[in-house]
């Protein structure tokens, strides 16, 4: 079974930074498709940044050139850095891992970890 727990949230101004973590267990982190997700009230979920095994990265228009997403397989961990925040980025941060199995791979997620970005 695969469990991931998020951390890092909380409240920042605008124009602040935070780094997110998600720690990964039970299955061979380095095989994961690693993914952040965000999902403000009312509105959709929203694939963030994502992250092959191989580290290929990938980011949606409205975090490119503020978010770094990294992983760490000798932790077992993914990252997401987040600089100059906007208020527009408060939401909970989802960690999601596409695990590979026989056919196709399982998803998981975690708990998710709150962002709050004042004015």
């Amino acid at each position: 079974q695969v469990q991931l727990v998020e951390s890092g949230g909380g409240l920042v101004q605008a124009g602040g930074s935070l780094r997110l973590s998600c720690a990964a267990t039970g299955s061979i982190f380095s095989r994961n498709y690693m993914v952040w997700y965000r999902q403000a009230p009312g509105k959709q979920r929203e694939l963030v940044a994502s992250i092959t095994g191989g580290g290929t990265r990938t980011y949606a228009d409205s975090v490119k050139g503020r978010f770094t997403i990294s992983r760490d397989n000798a932790k077992n961990t993914l990252y997401l850095q987040m600089s100059n925040l906007k208020p527009e980025d408060t939401a909970a941060y989802l960690c999601n891992a596409r695990v590979p199995v026989t056919v196709g791979f399982r998803e998981y997620w975690g708990q998710g970890t709150q962002v709050t970005v004042s004015s």
